[in-house]
Parts: structure tokens; sequence; C-alpha cells
């Protein structure tokens, strides 16, 4: 790690205006503060605490962006038409120490040593008529929030992390620094959530605040983390028994604890509890119409649904990555044949239980799922006459997640097949690799051609994933219990879709509920890690990936375009892949922070 002190280089000058072609006795005196005579201002202080919030990570870029959300096109839910995008070289097995995207890892701690150095100044701000205590103690928790916040972002992807509480400088020893055993960076996470509740608001009310934590950020996050250290990948995972460092420090909990399932359950319960007692709620606008309902969802910003979210300003690469070439996108985000076959009839029923040696469905007869033909008549805001049986009477969410041949979006319909208006052969580069575009998140007001886009937030933490995050640990705690039922089911009748059918085994129970994640969360970044912390990723990305026959088709019923084609066969090493390699460069800065194993 490059911990090199460049607070006068880096940092004060984000905070301070200077013009370095003045003369040295032409300075101002404010050009040659030290950093406690800059806390004793309220406006560098705040000005400091706002360059914490830098290393926040843009998620809605799957692509680009140095590589800080690769895990979308990683899972199982999407494809992209550009072979040299990391996703894709995870996708390939083609990723290592060398050519990892090590941004992640560099952004996290600049903005660990931000938070560092602002809490430990910050109390040489003074506080007046105008900057009270309370004022005060808000940005305290902030930065406690995102330090916490930037440890676990770090802990998802490398497991055991080296937990940086303090301030580093010159004269500090950098080869003391060492990755610390899994359960010790949890419980850092845990306590800096409850340290920074009490300082934090529960709701923001000065809309100019919107995007700062608040205890319900804090409260969603705890949950989350002891959500993954009771997964099998944390909790007693015998592919890292014997994971060491240098010293002999064991790194990975060695023996399952049943309990940590009960943790998350209660953690979890606490986050809805608070957060409902001061006023969030599931968003439910448009109650009779769900479809709009999961849409608008992700497009209302800081609704009432939102526990925390980054915002991203007027943003258009959303749609330029989603949009069909018609509409003046680049095709390029194309949720894969097996998402889409994910999704439950609207019946509640799974349209496909399985795939025969050549990629064609085995379909479930009693689900009423019909593989071919074309339909006669429309399905509201959901189908037009004309399209394919296969993607009538789904799921609601399937409806305002995905673009398929055929679909109504933003006044005209898809034409995916090849010579189609957004086929493969009048595309170029960016093609449409799947026969599907991604449409959640996509705001239908956006005019790419005329540049006109929509204000934008990225979601890390809702309460629909919370009252899935309960179910989950409370299932593996206690068993398929009523509250169980309820929080899933809660979910599902936002949706839509019929309640769980009684009287489900805990392993039933279990299918379902990662079968309701990977709908209602999806695209969100959380299959990637479901899947890992699960220990089934192994399955789920190493095998074909199919979509439809893009290279074919003269029309919405060519029969050419709807043949399920193979476009590729993941790579997937168990256990090397289901932690990310550290960057090579910064083993070689601290050679006591040791790779993990099969890198």
């Amino acid at each position: 790690m490059n911990y090199k002190y460049l607070f006068s280089v880096l940092v004060m000058l984000s905070l301070i205006t200077t013009s370095c072609r003045k003369d040295f006795l032409e300075k101002t005196p404010e050009e040659d503060i030290t950093i406690e005579e800059a806390f004793q201002k309220r406006n560098y202080a705040e000005a400091f605490l706002t360059d914490i919030y830098a290393g926040l990570p843009n998620e809605i870029y799957f692509t680009d962006l140095l590589d800080i959300n690769p895990f979308v096109v990683a899972a199982d839910e999407m494809n992209v038409p550009w072979p040299e995008k990391f996703g894709k070289l995870m996708n390939k097995g083609s990723w290592n120490s060398y050519n990892v995207a090590g941004q992640i890892w560099k952004n996290m701690y600049e903005g660990i040593r931000k938070a560092n150095i602002f809490l430990k100044y910050i109390k040489l701000t003074p506080v007046d008529a105008d900057f009270t205590q309370q004022q005060k103690d808000t940005w305290i928790g902030e930065a406690m929030y995102l330090r916490a916040f930037y440890h676990f972002q770090l802990m998802r992807i490398y497991g055991p992390v080296p937990i940086l509480d303090k301030d580093l400088g010159v004269s500090d020893d950098f080869n003391t620094i060492r990755r610390q055993p899994l359960q010790d960076c949890v419980d850092f996470v845990v306590n800096e959530c409850n340290a920074a509740m009490v300082y934090l608001p529960m709701k923001r009310a000065d809309l100019r605040e919107l995007g700062r934590p608040t205890g319900a950020a804090a409260l969603a996050m705890k949950a989350r983390v002891l959500l993954y250290s009771a997964s099998p990948l944390w909790n007693g995972n015998p592919d890292y028994a014997n994971f060491v460092d240098n010293n002999g420090t064991q790194l990975f909990p060695a023996q399952y604890d049943a309990n940590k399932w009960q943790l998350a359950a209660n953690a979890a319960k606490e986050c809805i509890d608070l957060c409902e007692a001061a006023g969030y709620k599931l968003f439910n606008v448009y109650s009779s119409d769900p479809v709009k309902n999961y849409q608008q969802l992700f497009i209302e910003n800081n609704n009432s649904e939102v526990l925390f979210a980054r915002n991203s300003g007027r943003d258009g690469w959303m749609e330029k990555s989603s949009f069909p070439s018609s509409l003046s996108g680049w095709n390029g985000w194309n949720p894969t044949q097996g998402q889409v076959d994910a999704y439950e009839m609207s019946n509640g029923q799974a349209p496909i239980t399985g795939y025969n040696a050549n990629g064609t469905p085995v379909v479930n007869p009693a689900s009423g799922y019909v593989e071919t033909g074309f339909t006669t008549t429309a399905g509201a805001n959901r189908w037009p006459a004309g399209v394919r049986n296969m993607y009538i009477n789904r799921d609601p969410r399937f409806y305002a997640t995905i673009n398929f041949n055929g679909a109504t979006f933003v006044g005209r319909q898809m034409q995916f097949w090849a010579s189609g208006a957004d086929g493969r052969g009048v595309a170029g580069r960016d093609y449409n690799t799947t026969g599907y575009l991604l449409k959640k998140f996509s705001d239908p007001t956006v005019n790419i051609s005329q540049g006109r886009f929509s204000l934008k937030t990225w979601i890390y933490y809702r309460l629909g994933e919370i009252y899935l995050n309960y179910a989950e640990a409370l299932n593996e705690a206690t068993g398929p219990v009523a509250e169980v039922y309820k929080y899933v089911n809660a979910i599902r009748e936002r949706a839509g879709m019929p309640a769980l059918p009684a009287g489900l085994l805990k392993e039933e129970m279990r299918t379902r509920i990662r079968q309701e994640r990977r709908i209602e969360l999806a695209f969100e970044t959380h299959r990637y890690f479901d899947t890992h912390r699960w220990k089934i990723a192994a399955t789920t990305d190493s095998k074909p990936v199919y979509g439809m026959n893009i290279a074919a088709g003269t029309s919405l019923t060519d029969e050419a375009f709807y043949i399920r084609t193979l476009i590729e066969t993941r790579v997937f090493q168990a256990p090397k892949h289901n932690l990310f390699p550290l960057p090579q460069s910064e083993i070689d800065k601290a050679p006591n922070i040791i790779q993990n194993p099969g890198w």
C-alpha cells in the first residue's frame, strides 16, 4: 500500500485555494497553515469531510470507471459484448494478481485514511451558535460510518484485510501492517456501525443532506456484514482451514458457529423495526401496477425504501449501456437466458426445472409455460400481442427488468432479430449478445440523442434487502417459522406474486429465499456475493451461458431467432475464485500482507 504522507500536496489542495505561481513572499497567510490550523476553521473541516465521500463507488458503472463494479457481469445474470472488460476476464478465468482491478483496494484505503485524519483532528474544530455540538457529532458519525463502509467493501472481495483505524505518517513502520483475522474485521465493522448510530440521525430532514449516511444506513450495513459472517464462505469454511499469515495467525474462523445466524437475524430485525418506526417502508406508491412500482423504485430517487444511496448526478451511463441502438444506445447490458428463465410464472410456479445437455429447457408442466409459438393477445403494460409465448404471464418484475424481443419500450417495439433495428446485423462492436437488454434502472424519459439525462442514485442498502436478509438468517437459525414467511411474502405481495406455499421444510425455504433474492435484487451486485457466500458459485458461474440466436431472424415471428444458442462457457475455479487476489503491486509494497489462497 502507498501510504505516503501527502497531506500538503493532495489534501490541502482540495481544501485551500492556492496559487503556485506566486513568489514565496507574496503568499497569503492561509497558504502555509498546518492541518491543525485548518481544522480550527469549520469550512475547511467540512471540506475535508466531503472529500471522504469521494471513495464511494459509483456501482452504476457495471463496466469501465476503472472496474469498480465488475460483479454484475461476473455473475450469471449478465453478459456484455466487450471482451476486454474486467468482468469478462473473470468470466474466462483470465485474471490474476497482476491484472486484477486494483482500484477498489486503492480507493477504499484512500477513503479510510481520509476518515482517520478527519477523526483525529475534528476535535480541534470549535463549536458556536452556527456550528453546534450536535452537528459536529453528526460529522463524526459520518466519518465513522464511511470508514466502516470502506472496510466492508474490501472484506467482501478479499476476506480478511488490514484494519486501519488511525492515521499513518511517514515515520510509521508499514511492515507492521498485516491482514487481520476475518472475525476481527467483522467485529470492527459492527462496532463502528454501533458507534456511528449514536451520532447519526435516523433520517435526513434537510434535502441537501440526502446521500449522507444515517442511523438506518448503519443498521443496514451491520445486518449485511453479520449475514455474510454467518454464511458458509466466512463461517468455518474448511477451504481456508490452513490459511494463516507469516506469523501463523489463522485468518478465517476455524469452526462453524451456528449462532451467527441468530446474530444476523437479530441485527436485521433491529434494522427493520427501527427503520419502520422512523418512517421507512417498502416503496409501494403504484400498488395497483406492480410492474411500474418495481420500475420506479429505482428511478424515483431517495424514496421511502432507500436506506443509503450514492448521488451519481445527471448520469447517462445506465441508459447508454442498456438502450438499444435504435434509441442511440450501445446494446451493452445483456441479461443471460438463465436469468430470464429464473423469473417465475405469474402463478408462482417455476417455468423451467433444469436443462438438457444441449441447453434446451426441462419445462415444468404445472407452470403453464410454453416455449414455442406466439401470443395473439396483449398483456396490459407487460407484453404486446405477437410476442413469443415464453415471455407472457411471468412475474411482474420480469417486465420491469428485462427488455425482450418484441417488448414495447419508450414507445417502440424492440427488434432484436438479426436484421431488426436493434439486431446484430446493423450493429458494430456494440451489439446485443443474448437477445435481451436490461430495463431495470433505466429511465424511459431519457433521450440520448438530445443529451437529456436524469439525476441518478445508486442504492447500496434498501429495506427490501433487509427483509430478505432477515428471512434467510431466521430460517437458518430456527427454520421456516411464521416470521420467515411474513417477510418473504411481503416482498412477493408487493411484486404482485402469490405467497409461498405453507409447510415448506427448512431446505425448501432456503431454496425459495435464494430464488427470491435472485429476482428481487437482480443486477444490484447481490447475485455475485450471494453465490460466493453460499459457496455455490462453482456451479452457477462455471456453466454454459445461453441466449437467443442473435445471428438469425428477419422478423418478430421468425423461429430461427428463438433457438437457444451457446454464447460461452464460463470458468470458475473453487476455492481460488471465491476471493479476489490482492494486487501484487500492493503486496510488493508491504510484504507482510500475504496473498489469498490459490493466487
